[in-house]
């Protein structure tokens, strides 16, 4: 009998062990989300969204913080400071994972080893857009009046080094043109101006300039994406004008500090993926301008090395810098 009661004994603190951590399968408390940026823009929006839902399937509070600054360097570096333990997520983007590597000599965070990427949210595709006083009678006239004129047309964009900079950037490349950038901050200023008149041009988002475009305060002149935007079957890509090379999107994902444990990414993965797929969840994004995607971490992690490959040298050969 002595014998069985120490066996039992023995086994106790393995079994309250077990059954503890059982108890407590992630995630089991208060999820942090950052976003890196002011509230009330994109990225935030699709914080909130996918977040509500994502707290009520896994039972626990998610809490959007937003932490703006640094060209969104101040919140990546504090995600990358934490427990990776799947308890503070953050709101990446291309300024995040891609950009600031190669605008910045130094960075306070490694995006290749600091974060680990979880799931690419969606995209939000960029459009050429004029103010309702420009001339140009569509984007082929916009691409010769501006090439007729270097130096003499200004565009506007939500910041140096935004996504709405480099997609300029990209099309001046590939168009031969020379423009002069006019850096604001964020897209709300520069929309403005673009609407005013007091600059004829910028590349914007849906989700940040859809709203004058319904209005006509706006003229979209082409998109580059891939393929024609559902919300504006009118209007050409790139593509179709003989600017294959053209694409550019704010990819927005989620990311975690580096060394995330396999099951946490996972499942993660998985309820961040599934709130996305929610029919409401994805019609509302749908709306507001956004392309819902929703990857796997490979895939995700597979798209951010090449978009480092194409943007870096974008960057470096306009020599593009933010020190």
């Amino acid at each position: 009998m002595k014998k069985i009661i120490a066996a039992c004994l023995l086994t106790l603190p393995a079994l309250i062990a077990s059954t503890t951590a059982h108890a407590q399968a992630y995630p089991s408390k208060t999820i942090r989300w950052l976003v890196p940026y002011p509230p009330g823009g994109g990225s935030d929006f699709l914080a909130r969204t996918v977040g509500q839902t994502l707290s009520q399937q896994i039972g626990q509070p998610v809490v959007i913080e937003n932490k703006a600054g640094g060209n969104t360097a101040i919140a990546a570096a504090e995600t990358a400071r934490s427990a990776p333990d799947g308890y503070t997520i953050l709101n990446a983007d291309n300024g995040t994972m891609v950009f600031n590597s190669a605008l910045y000599s130094k960075l306070t965070y490694n995006p290749e080893k600091d974060l680990a990427p979880v799931t690419l949210m969606g995209r939000f595709p960029m459009i050429l857009v004029v103010g309702p006083a420009s001339d140009a009678k569509d984007a082929k006239d916009f691409i010769a009046k501006a090439k007729a004129r270097p130096g003499s047309v200004n565009y506007g964009s939500a910041g140096a080094g935004s996504p709405h900079h480099l997609a300029m950037e990209l099309l001046k490349v590939n168009a031969g043109l020379h423009m002069v950038h006019i850096a604001y901050r964020g897209a709300a200023p520069s929309l403005n101006d673009v609407v005013g008149g007091q600059i004829p041009a910028m590349m914007v988002d849906l989700a940040a300039g859809g709203g004058f475009i319904k209005s006509g305060k706006l003229r979209p002149l082409a998109v580059a994406n891939p393929t024609r935007l559902p919300q504006l079957p009118d209007v050409p890509t790139f593509a179709e004008l003989g600017y294959k090379n053209v694409e550019a999107a704010a990819l927005v994902g989620v990311v975690a500090p580096a060394g995330l444990p396999a099951d946490v990414l996972n499942t993660l993965n998985k309820q961040i993926v599934s709130a996305i797929n929610q029919p409401a969840v994805k019609q509302r994004l749908i709306e507001f301008g956004v392309e819902p995607v929703g990857s796997t971490p490979q895939q995700y992690t597979d798209l951010l090395r090449s978009e480092t490959v194409r943007w870096h040298k974008l960057i470096k050969d306009q020599k593009i810098t933010l020190d």
